[in-house]
């Protein structure tokens, strides 16, 4: 019987998110004002009060989803006892803060430079992604190997659903082969860019220093990352991993597997919305699913 809590991506954000934890809890004002200092601007008056447009600006939404996520967890002081935590994608960042790998304020620090990172690459290399439904993971692989242009699996989500990446012709290009082989959806996503595939290289070098200059400590519980799929509890390993995360895939599907086979029966999501409850709700029947935000 052990609890997992985890921490949702990129799409997850809303307008008036963490508004009530500030009005609520002097903890949580506490460190959004924090945030507000090392970030310098006031992202609170947009998580608040902004439009959707501004929420979806990629250096407006990671560091805006990782605040939400991470002082949820710290307003729960004694509450917050995990057995294990992941994230999915940028939510990463936020099990690593929460489970005691990284401070808040570098938490905070290496989102923001991989989130204005991402965005450089977006700019300098436009490209997108693709939500591809009802077909088997290998048949997805299959075609996206097939396709003379930048095309690869990004987000194992949950069984019969994987979201592609790569160049602007490549995804247009999948999207019509995957619809021929059966899928039910090939859905172009409305996203800034090809998120973990190799068009994120530029960023990846980027956020590869500042990782490397930041103190990591070993977590209270192991983390389990994207990249490995496994609980981590080496903090050299951890940041390999994270370094590695921007190119590679989400294995959130095979993360999920992977933690229920180490015993967890509980997995609570901490941050906006609920995505990830439906997802592990996919992967597994039998576990308890449950969120707070």
């Amino acid at each position: 019987m052990k609890k997992a809590y985890v921490f949702p991506g990129q799409g997850a954000q809303f307008v008036g998110m963490g508004k009530e934890l500030y009005e609520t809890s002097p903890l949580a004002k506490e460190l959004f004002e924090k945030a507000n200092e090392i970030l310098g601007f006031r992202i609170t008056d947009l998580m608040f009060a902004g439009t959707d447009e501004d929420l979806k600006q990629t250096k407006v939404t990671q560091p805006a989803i990782f605040l939400h996520s991470v002082i949820l967890a710290k307003t729960l002081g004694e509450e917050f006892q995990p057995d294990m935590t992941a994230g999915h994608s940028l939510g990463e960042f936020s099990a690593l803060v929460a489970a005691g790998a990284l401070s808040f304020e570098d938490g905070l620090k290496l989102v923001y430079a991989r989130a204005l990172a991402m965005q450089k690459a977006c700019e300098a290399n436009p490209s997108t992604m693709a939500a591809i439904l009802a077909l088997p993971d290998e048949k997805v692989e299959e075609i996206c190997a097939s396709i003379d242009d930048v095309v690869v699996p990004a987000n194992y989500n949950c069984p019969g659903q994987i979201v592609i990446s790569g160049s602007n012709s490549g995804i247009e290009k999948a999207c019509e082969l995957m619809k021929e082989a059966g899928a039910k959806r090939a859905l172009p996503l409305k996203v800034g860019g090809a998120f973990h595939s190799p068009l994120m290289e530029p960023a990846r070098v980027e956020l590869s220093d500042a990782i490397e200059s930041t103190r990591f400590s070993a977590p209270v519980c192991p983390v389990y990352q994207n990249v490995s799929t496994t609980g981590e509890t080496d903090p050299d390993t951890i940041k390999q991993n994270l370094i590695a995360q921007l190119t590679s895939p989400v294995k959130w599907t095979q993360s999920v597997q992977q933690m229920i086979a180490d015993g967890a029966t509980e997995f609570v999501e901490l941050g906006p919305g609920s995505v990830l409850q439906g997802l592990i709700s996919k992967i597994d029947r039998n576990v308890t699913v449950s969120g707070k935000q």
